[in-house]
């Protein structure tokens, strides 16, 4: 059984184009080269979850047409990451129920505090209807969808990253132990943080990114959270090796959904 797998954004805390930049990429009249902040959609026959609710989530959604959600999954608590999730009000109206969310312990606690009225004892009419369920390293399942948490490091915090069947995310990571990659090890497809050509603090630089999926033996790997700085997306895909590429908003790829 397949999984669709929807790149809903592929930029970087900022976006691309970045506020106020005059640089090449972001005058580009290049559509891949517009990327809204980091998530996917993830479809089989009867489950449909995002990955992380940006702050242009709301219009994912819309460009999307997702008109049905069953779950979030989270992968960490930096804002360009969760602070769309206010915007799930609209499912819990027309669904009628709360929306489940899986997030790990810190995570957790970043949502309750950050979306505190969701969670007050009085609500508010028309606040956002959420069922937190906290996750740690144990396997899970959404629907027909079976998720395996990778644990992995951006610089000091706690990221998670997910395999379901045969296709792995992991975005925001620049560390990942021994241990966690064989987690990821016979993916068919990997979607790793690429940030840019030069060294960062916090994220995979574009080689390091190859080199990991090279280490792995991935097939087929896609770069995301993508900053302005990693150049011109036709003129970076000419240069990687065969069975990667940058993703960008808008693809859609189609994945086993059972390894």
């Amino acid at each position: 059984m397949s999984l669709s797998v929807e790149f809903l954004g592929t930029g970087t805390s900022g976006g691309v184009p970045m506020i106020a930049c005059k640089c090449q990429v972001c005058q580009s009249i290049d559509k891949k080269d517009k990327r809204l902040r980091s998530s996917v959609l993830l479809r089989s026959a009867s489950t449909t979850i995002v990955i992380d609710t940006t702050p242009d989530f709301r219009y994912q959604m819309l460009r999307s047409s997702v008109d049905h959600l069953d779950a979030v999954v989270f992968t960490h608590s930096h804002k360009d990451h969760i602070a769309g999730l206010d915007d799930i009000r609209a499912y819990n109206f027309f669904s009628q129920r709360p929306m489940h969310l899986f997030a790990n312990e810190e995570t957790a606690h970043a949502v309750k505090r950050d979306f505190y009225y969701a969670f007050s004892e009085k609500k508010y009419p028309g606040i956002p209807e959420l069922d937190l369920h906290v996750i740690d390293d144990q396997p899970f399942s959404v629907g027909d969808l079976h998720f395996i948490p990778i644990q992995v490091r951006h610089l000091h915090m706690g990221v998670t990253g997910y395999r379901i069947g045969d296709f792995t995310y992991i975005t925001d990571a620049n560390f990942i132990e021994a241990s966690e990659k064989e987690k990821i090890r016979g993916s068919e497809v990997l979607v790793i943080n690429a940030l840019r050509q030069e060294k960062h603090i916090s994220h995979f630089t574009l080689q390091e990114a190859i080199a990991l999926a090279s280490e792995l033996n991935v097939p087929q790997t896609y770069f995301t959270h993508i900053s302005h700085q990693m150049g011109l997306h036709q003129a970076v895909n000419q240069t990687l090796p065969k069975g990667m590429q940058l993703a960008h908003d808008g693809l859609i790829i189609s994945v086993n959904k059972t390894a």
